[in-house]
């Protein structure tokens, strides 16, 4: 399941909305419990961010409320990302 996914970082509804709280990142193993996303940033843990998790149709997505559960830099070449990240889907 390797492609693109977008997402959205969720916030409370006092906050005002921030710019760079939707983009893609690149989905690389989903499971019924979670997934493993790259992305440029990484967010908070406990983050709740809405992913729109790809299905077998390639024209169908399904959005779907996902926590961030941990992030790691990928450990090659200089300067800021690209981020492993973790995320365990909320029921």
């Amino acid at each position: 399941m390797l492609r693109p996914i977008p997402y959205e970082m969720t916030r409370p509804a006092d906050e005002p909305a921030p710019s760079g709280r939707e983009g893609k990142a690149l989905s690389l193993n989903i499971s019924s419990g979670g997934m493993l996303i790259l992305m440029e940033q990484a967010p908070p843990v406990e983050q709740v961010l809405k992913v729109f998790v790809p299905t077998p149709v390639t024209v169908a997505e399904t959005p779907t409320l996902a926590e961030v559960r941990w992030a790691r830099r990928v450990p090659f070449g200089k300067g800021v990302g690209p981020y492993l990240v973790g995320l365990k889907f909320m029921f």
